[in-house]
């Protein structure tokens, strides 16, 4: 009987057809995610008419789903560890997809924010879970690109909920985008069937015939045999604890990454909520406003590729550090009128270094923390970023309101780009300083 470390099987396999269903279906899961994310943003000129809603009601609004996904980060983040990942994911998906259908039914702002609530709870559980699965399946030295990549379908998902809303608004109606829900909701059986579960949460359950037939399509040169002993090099079960993720010296590291994470989704949200509104009351129309959202959410799907290659090959704390300082730089400049062109280039530059680094947040975060620890670690870096993710629209709402100048608007957004871009730097030092242990980011994992 030989005794076969599951991480070691994993990080030196081949590329191959399985590791490109996982991320594929983790991808339009993703896809799905963001299309549900970005609506509010594509839809809110049209409910603030035809409710009669101020700016800061607008931005409270826009708040209750990234409320709820702060809640499903953590609770859902958490929960997984317990009942496995597919179960979770398959929660997830079928709570916001439902919650989004009925959204389209709305006849007030109270129900419009109780379904938006539910949605978000369904999408922030998602996220963490779906980013800790690939984490786990994909080879070490492609685990930042293909993490990356596969979250780049949070753009895509953000470019349909624009394509979708240039086409549909004018003709059916801001429910009509709602509706489109029901979609994935319909491939949500052959996704749950094709999707495997996390191969440590069963080894952890004891169920080893699922686990060897999952590591023999991840590796498929190696033999596995019925009798050999599957090792975890992680197996102290205790993920679901909070605490666990500031010991062994990760304390000053988790706290800069939540750090990053807050600064980096109040400007992600700030930008997808209010961006529309925003170059509309700068004399764009609504269609080219929409464009507008489709070029960030463009520029979010490169960035994380980038970012994603960049990373595998760099430290990806420092490439994150140049991403928030190029975000800062960019959504500052925004505010100043210039040619369309340049305008679509600097909107496209902030999606890269805005919505693609907080891909590479999560990507970095599953590397940091180790596998029993994933998806609380992913959960509870996700549920803080909420918060930032919910002044995100209040901020907009409140500067809408008090009629700032659009360069003041940008430049407020632009201030936790600066924020983040410290945060970082300070993980990459503490990072350098614990080089001998096996946590440092971009490295190893835990």
């Amino acid at each position: 009987m030989r005794k076969i470390d599951v991480h070691e099987v994993i990080d030196n396999a081949r590329f191959s057809r399985f590791h490109w269903m996982v991320m594929c279906l983790c991808a339009l899961l993703l896809i799905f995610d963001g299309y549900d994310l970005f609506i509010y943003g594509v839809v809110l000129p049209s409910i603030m008419q035809e409710w009669g809603m101020t700016p800061l009601q607008a931005g409270a609004l826009g708040s209750y789903a990234l409320f709820g996904m702060m809640f499903g980060a953590l609770c859902f983040g958490t929960l997984a560890d317990k009942i496995g990942r597919k179960k979770g994911i398959a929660i997830c998906f079928a709570l916001f997809s439902s919650a989004t259908i009925i959204n389209g039914f709305a006849s007030n702002p109270t129900e419009f924010g109780i379904c938006r609530f539910l949605a978000g709870l369904g999408c922030g559980g998602l996220m963490p879970n779906a980013v800790a699965l690939m984490s786990e399946y994909a080879p070490k030295k492609l685990r930042s690109t293909l993490v990356a990549i596969m979250f780049s379908g949070y753009s895509l998902g953000g470019m349909l909920a624009a394509g979708v809303g240039i086409y549909a608004l004018p003709r059916f109606g801001w429910e009509s985008m709602f509706f489109f829900a029901a979609v994935p909701l319909l491939l949500l059986p052959l996704i749950f069937w094709l999707l495997p579960e996390s191969v440590g949460f069963l080894v952890r359950q004891g169920q080893l015939v699922k686990a060897r037939s999952i590591l023999r399509r991840v590796d498929g040169e190696r033999a596995i045999d019925a009798e050999d002993q599957l090792l975890l090099s992680d197996t102290k079960g205790k993920g679901v604890a909070v605490f666990e993720l500031f010991r062994d010296g990760r304390a000053l590291r988790t706290l800069c990454l939540w750090l990053a994470f807050f600064c980096c989704l109040l400007m992600v949200y700030a930008l997808s909520s209010w961006l529309p509104k925003l170059m509309a009351n700068a004399g764009y129309s609504l269609g080219s406003s929409l464009s507008f959202l489709l070029a960030l959410n463009f520029g979010g799907m490169a960035g994380a590729i980038l970012g994603g290659w960049l990373g595998d090959r760099f430290n990806l704390s420092k490439v994150m550090v140049g991403f928030f300082v190029a975000a800062a730089l960019s959504i500052s400049l925004l505010g100043f009128k210039s040619p369309t062109p340049l305008m679509y280039v600097l909107i496209f530059i902030a999606g890269a270094t805005t919505i693609g680094t907080q891909i590479l947040l999560y990507a970095g975060a599953a590397q940091f923390y180790g596998l029993s620890i994933r998806s609380t670690g992913l959960g509870w870096a996700s549920g803080i970023g909420r918060n930032g993710a919910i002044v995100g629209p209040l901020l907009g709402g409140a500067l809408m309101g008090i009629n700032l100048p659009l360069q003041l608007n940008f430049l407020a957004f632009a201030i936790p780009g600066a924020i983040a871009a410290l945060a970082m730097t300070l993980f990459a030092i503490s990072s350098r300083r614990h080089q001998s242990a096996p946590m440092v980011l971009g490295a190893a994992k835990v």
